[in-house]
């Protein structure tokens, strides 16, 4: 049996069952100028060709709906993000001189954050993320000693949970670097809005299980700063968070 008639049955199957499918491909082809049915197939999951290729996408919007929509295959994932948060043009041309200028900047940032003994080789990676964006954005406090920030555990915490979906230091560095710096753009102000947000939606989803908590008096006591500030880094299990992080990465 060929892939596309595997593909058929399936889509028949899951319509007689009650669940409409999308054609991945025809969506996808929206999305493309140039060479469709290779960045089709990565999405498809039949992608035969080794060497990695992403043509010119015309709507960066369009390919982040797309990838909030369906999952990612996992070797691909990591590209598409740093596609989405600007890490990396979206020409594939562009990406190895791009990339290689990351690596450049990363390196001389650790290498002056060691110079002047801020970390160490016994330093938790995470905590190495930290003084590096510390550094870059101008917040690095006088010794490492110091106490840290509300907003130096939110970055931790995202940054904790990256490691476990990166394996590359590099672009696990970026990655959450971007992804703080455009949450906080973004969302920093809807913040405070969200717990009354949780409780609307609550009430549509499951209005007996709000009434509950407010009879126990358990609303207020929800930790919402963990959720919320924290994108729910370090609450969520990694395929879950997966699917926020892609809803939070829509460009602006």
């Amino acid at each position: 049996m060929t892939d596309d008639s595997q593909r058929n049955f399936r889509s028949v199957y899951y319509e007689k069952v009650g669940f409409r499918g999308v054609e991945e491909k025809k969506s996808l082809e929206i999305l493309l100028k140039d060479d469709r049915l290779d960045v089709a197939s990565w999405f498809l999951g039949k992608l035969k060709e080794s060497r990695l290729w992403f043509p010119f996408v015309e709507d960066i919007e369009k390919l982040c709906t797309f990838s909030q929509r369906f999952p990612l295959p996992s070797m691909y994932r990591v590209l598409v993000w740093k596609v989405l948060l600007g890490i990396l043009p979206p020409h594939h041309d562009s990406h190895a001189q791009v990339m290689a200028y990351r690596k450049d900047q990363y390196s001389d940032v650790l290498h002056a954050l060691t110079v002047v003994r801020f970390i160490s080789d016994a330093t938790p990676q995470g905590e190495v993320y930290l003084r590096m964006y510390q550094l870059e954005s101008g917040k690095l406090p006088r010794s490492p000693s110091f106490p840290l920030e509300l907003e130096d555990e939110v970055f931790l915490a995202i940054a904790k949970a990256m490691e476990e979906m990166v394996e590359d230091s590099v672009d696990c560095y970026w990655i959450t670097r971007c992804f703080v710096k455009q949450f906080n753009n973004k969302y920093r102000d809807a913040l405070p809005q969200l717990p009354r947000a949780f409780e609307q939606y609550l009430n549509l989803e499951d209005s007996r299980l709000l009434s509950h908590l407010k009879t126990c008096s358990a609303v207020s006591k929800l930790p919402y700063d963990l959720w919320f500030k924290r994108c729910f880094a370090g609450c969520l299990p990694e395929s879950s968070l997966q699917r926020f992080l892609r809803t939070a990465q829509m460009p602006s």
